[in-house]
C-alpha cells in the first residue's frame, strides 16, 4: 500500500510539472498571437496541473499521516497550486487567460525548485506538531499565491505603460509607431490596475490572518506571541508594503504606475520573506536548522 501511494505522489507531481510547462508555453504563445486553439490547450493544462498538485498533497498526507506542508517541498507545492488556482478563478471571471503563461511558468519554476527539497518523510519537530500548522501555513502560502498573481498583472501594467509612453514620444517626435498585437489586445491600464488591486485585496487579508495565527502558534510553541525573529520581521515588512499599496491606491495621484511599482516591490519582499529568510538566515523558521 505504501508503495502505491508513494508512486501516486510522484506520478501526480510529474503530471503537474509537465502540465504547467506545456500550458505555460501554450499560453505565452497565446499572449503574443491570440490564437484561440492555444488558449484551449493551455487553460485545461493549467486546471489539470493544479488538480494534480492538490491530489499529490492529499496522497502524501494519506500515506504518511504527516501534514505535508511542514517542509519546503510541501510548502512550495501548495504555493504553486494556490497561485494557479487563484489565477484560474480570476481568468474565468474576467477572461484573463492571456496572462496564464507567466503565472504557470513562475509556478513551475517554484515547484521544480521545491522538488529539490524533497528529503522523504520525516516526523516534524515537536514545535511543529500543532493544529496551528493546518491553519497558519495554508493561510500564509495562499497569500503568497495571490501576491504572485498581483505581481504578474503589475508587470503587465508597467510594460504597457512604458511601451505606450515610448510610442507616444516617438509619435510626437514625428516618427512612426507600431502597436503589436499583444499590447493592443491587453486590457487597458485602468483595467490592469483594478486587477492588481483585486488580487492584492485577496492576499492582504490572508497574510493578516496568517501573521495573527502565526503569533498564536508561536505563543503555544515558544511561549511568546512575537520575538522579532527574522521571519516575523520580514512578514511584517511585507505586510506594511501591501498595506501601503492599498492606501496609495485610494489616492488618485499615486494610483497607477506608482502603486504598481509598490506591488512589484511587495512581491519581491514576499519572496525574500518566504525563501531568503528561511534558507539563508538562521532563525526559528530556518530550514538550515
Amino acid at each position: 500500500m505504501t508503495t502505491h501511494f508513494m508512486s501516486l505522489d510522484g506520478v501526480l507531481m510529474i503530471i503537474a510539472l509537465f502540465s504547467y510547462m506545456i500550458g505555460a508555453l501554450a499560453l505565452v504563445a497565446y499572449f503574443f498571437t491570440r490564437s484561440e486553439w492555444l488558449k484551449h490547450l493551455g487553460a485545461p493544462l493549467a486546471v489539470a496541473g493544479c488538480l494534480a498538485q492538490f491530489g499529490q498533497l492529499i496522497a502524501r498526507y494519506t500515506e504518511t499521516g504527516i501534514w505535508p506542508l511542514l517542509n519546503l517541498y510541501g510548502s512550495l507545492s501548495l504555493f504553486a497550486a494556490m497561485s494557479v488556482a487563484i489565477f484560474i478563478v480570476f481568468a474565468i471571471k474576467y477572461k484573463l487567460w492571456f496572462a496564464g503563461g507567466f503565472v504557470l511558468a513562475i509556478a513551475a519554476i517554484f515547484l521544480a525548485y521545491g522538488v529539490t527539497w524533497n528529503e522523504g518523510v520525516m516526523p516534524p519537530v515537536p514545535s511543529l506538531q500543532s493544529y496551528w500548522a493546518k491553519i497558519h501555513v495554508p493561510l500564509v502560502v495562499s497569500a503568497y499565491g495571490a501576491f504572485l498573481v498581483s505581481f504578474v498583472f503589475s508587470a503587465l501594467y508597467l510594460v504597457r505603460y512604458y511601451v505606450e509612453r515610448k510610442n507616444t514620444a516617438v509619435a510626437v517626435g514625428g516618427g512612426s509607431t507600431e502597436v503589436s498585437v499583444w499590447l493592443s489586445s491587453l486590457p487597458s491600464l485602468p483595467q490592469l490596475d483594478v486587477l492588481v488591486y483585486r488580487s492584492v485585496a485577496v492576499g492582504l487579508p490572508l497574510l493578516t490572518l496568517g501573521i495573527i495565527t502565526g503569533a498564536m502558534w508561536a505563543h503555544e510553541a515558544w511561549g511568546a506571541y512575537w520575538q522579532w525573529d527574522p521571519k516575523e520581521t520580514a512578514a511584517l515588512f511585507s505586510w506594511i508594503i501591501f498595506a501601503a499599496y492599498m492606501h496609495l491606491h485610494t489616492r488618485r495621484e499615486f494610483r497607477g504606475v506608482g502603486s504598481n511599482w509598490v506591488a512589484v516591490v511587495g512581491f519581491i519582499s514576499i519572496i525574500f520573506c518566504y525563501l531568503g529568510v528561511n534558507i539563508w538566515i538562521s532563525g526559528l523558521h530556518s530550514y538550515k536548522m
